[in-house]
């Protein structure tokens, strides 16, 4: 399926594996003409990245790859330095926060530094990203011409989790003892409503999504769901978003997850 967001520039974290180069892989592949994705990840050059390597070589001008660890604010900083001069006079029309850490563990066995590392990546992360994007996804909005919000003028799209939700948490507990995970993504749940609240008269759309549970390093084997179908959903599920579910948590077929 192709991918049917329109929006010309797009920035997506930890696109050098699973989900994120997916979404880059579905993203270069649709019909927008003059579309621009910058591609962040810790280690360009290193062995993980090699995919994204060979994705970008196959789609020059399209894929920029940036060096973006998003842990460490001054690699965030110089990020947007590179990407800023790319953007032109439109800014930045999409932002996906999507990097990721998951440890397995009861709140016992969790250690301190997994919770230190969950906190850092899943909400540290996309806090500092969306405050360093926020002025050029600003510039998108108002450049667009448009009133009302969707993925295609300027919005920020927090990748979330059914584990972040506490309703559904109860019953997931028993097969899913993943701690630090399901705090940090609660937290960026909050982040995503608290942002919502903040950007809403700049008509920057902000919703979190949960992919679904996904064959992925981080999914595991056993995940029903395989990466090309979720990613592919997904970008249908943005497609068509609007300020009708800002602020809102969605899953990656568009049905509102209880917080």
């Amino acid at each position: 399926m192709m991918a049917a967001v329109k929006a010309c520039s797009v920035l997506i974290t930890g696109a050098n594996r699973g989900l994120g180069l997916e979404m880059v892989k579905q993203l270069a592949e649709g019909s927008c003409p003059k579309r621009q994705i910058f591609a962040g990840c810790r280690d360009p050059d290193g062995p993980r990245s090699e995919k994204l390597r060979e994705l970008a070589e196959k789609h020059p001008g399209i894929i920029t790859i940036i060096q973006l660890d998003v842990t460490n604010p001054s690699s965030i900083k110089e990020s947007a330095k590179k990407v800023a001069p790319m953007l032109e006079k439109t800014g930045l029309n999409l932002l996906v926060n999507n990097a990721g850490v998951l440890a397995h563990g009861t709140m016992l066995s969790t250690s301190d530094k997994e919770m230190h590392d969950a906190f850092n990546t899943n909400l540290m992360g996309p806090f500092t990203v969306t405050k360093e994007y926020l002025p050029y996804l600003r510039t998108a909005a108002k450049a667009s011409g448009t009133s009302g919000m969707s993925c295609d003028k300027a919005a920020i799209i927090n990748i979330s989790a059914g584990l972040g939700s506490m309703t559904q948490m109860l019953t997931l507990y028993s097969n899913f003892p993943t701690f630090s995970y399901s705090v940090s993504k609660a937290g960026l749940n909050m982040l995503t409503v608290y942002t919502s609240t903040e950007v809403k008269n700049d008509e920057i759309l902000c919703v979190s999504i949960h992919p679904g549970w996904v064959k992925t390093d981080m999914g595991g084997d056993k995940a029903p769901l395989e990466m090309k179908e979720s990613v592919g959903e997904l970008l249908r599920v943005m497609s068509g978003l609007t300020e009708k579910q800002h602020g809102g948590f969605l899953d990656y077929k568009g049905e509102t997850l209880p917080w």
